[in-house]
């Protein structure tokens, strides 16, 4: 009992002393022990590291996850060591409710087959996006968060060590100070000043000892940059994965939403079963389109009189026309197209085929030729070479 009341007795006095040299540093009543420039710019870069890896992480968090509601549960789950629950991502919502439109309106629809296309895409967008949110946690967010958590904390820890090491220093420096003028108008004090530069030394040498193990510790920051160095390479390179899977699902879905255009704008949406006139030219890319080189064409052979230059054109069998003897052209195919009827050539994306124009032939359109196979192709499906 008596040894807690004087272990208290001593804590508290030595929490006073340092509170009393704290106090007088402020005021500017006593001087400070200062570490030396070496030291004091390991410390700002400490604080420097902590502050912009905590901003880092925090902003990170943001890009992988926007909703903060679901940044809260993921935290609160992480906190109570649970595993955070499985989250169906924006794009996977998306797909199932398109597949579920695609169900409702007819998935054998125009409208409907798309939006299974479409939604199908959005499943794999959302997959993909749930990779990378994994991949970048574990390899970029983890070790940020386990410098914060760890690292931090302890070289926090060993500085208010280090800081209570010095006020103990300056305050045994203050003593012996007062002891020495207190010496010289009366000799019974030089029991005093032995004490007080016994004390001295003492907490010179616990400071010394205590500033070593915190440069010590300060110096690792060094070793700390390249780790997260490496955990910044691994991010990019999980982000670029990400957007290259991205990519290539948008231009896998815009070649085969390309390649029905021909069936949509050919009329098969209901209401419009009856319509024979050829797609309007609409070209998928804009820039193809405008990279079109002019198309050169056979002077056109006067038509029947009062038979319109359609009706030609709805009653003429490519299989049973000619190429022209001039004006035929190559031309290599931009994107897939699925034939509407036997009139039409199915073309394949990257193919190279053999285009010519006939007489009262809609501008938008070219007969197409593939060894023994003719058909009519759309223009905008189309790069014309020279």
């Amino acid at each position: 009992m008596d040894f807690n009341v004087k272990k208290l007795a001593s804590d508290a006095g030595v929490f006073f002393s340092r509170a009393m040299q704290f106090t007088e540093e402020k005021l500017g009543q006593a001087e400070k022990t200062e570490l030396d420039a070496h030291f004091e710019s390991l410390l700002a870069r400490a604080d420097s590291t902590k502050n912009w890896t905590e901003k880092i992480l925090r902003q990170t968090e943001v890009l992988l996850q926007p909703n903060p509601s679901a940044r809260v549960e993921e935290f609160l789950y992480e906190k109570l060591d649970r595993k955070v629950p499985s989250r169906v991502t924006n794009g996977e919502l998306l797909a199932q409710y398109m597949t579920e439109a695609a169900n409702d309106f007819g998935p054998g629809t125009p409208y409907g087959k798309t939006l299974i296309k479409v939604g199908e895409t959005q499943r794999r967008l959302g997959a993909a996006e749930r990779d990378f949110i994994h991949s970048a946690s574990i390899n970029f967010l983890t070790p940020l968060r386990n410098f914060l958590e760890g690292d931090w904390r302890t070289i926090s820890k060993e500085r208010r060590i280090l800081q209570n090491r010095r006020l103990d220093l300056d305050a045994c420096k203050a003593r012996l100070k007062k002891a020495k003028a207190a010496e010289a108008k009366a000799a019974l004090w030089s029991d005093e000043v032995e004490k007080a530069e016994q004390e001295l030394r003492l907490t010179q040498t616990e400071f010394d000892r205590q500033a070593e193990v915190t440069r010590l510790l300060l110096e690792g920051i060094s070793s700390t940059h390249v780790n997260h160095l490496r955990c910044l390479h691994e991010f990019v390179e999980s982000q670029t994965n990400y957007y290259a899977q991205c990519y290539q699902y948008m231009v896998d879905l815009q070649k085969q939403l390309g390649s029905s255009k021909g069936e949509i704008f050919s009329g098969t949406f209901v209401g419009n079963a009856e319509s024979t006139s050829p797609p309007a030219a609409t070209s998928p890319p804009a820039v193809a389109a405008a990279s079109l080189p002019a198309v050169p064409t056979i002077p056109v052979v006067p038509t029947i009189v009062g038979v319109p230059s359609t009706v030609a054109e709805s009653v003429l069998n490519p299989n049973e026309v000619k190429p022209p003897a001039s004006g035929t052209r190559k031309a290599r195919v931009l994107y897939d197209y699925e034939a509407a009827d036997s009139t039409e050539l199915a073309l394949l994306a990257d193919e190279m085929i053999t285009v010519y124009s006939l007489p009262g032939m809609d501008p938008d359109w070219l007969i197409g030729e593939r060894g023994n196979q003719k058909g009519k192709v759309p223009v905008t499906y189309l790069e014309l070479l020279s």
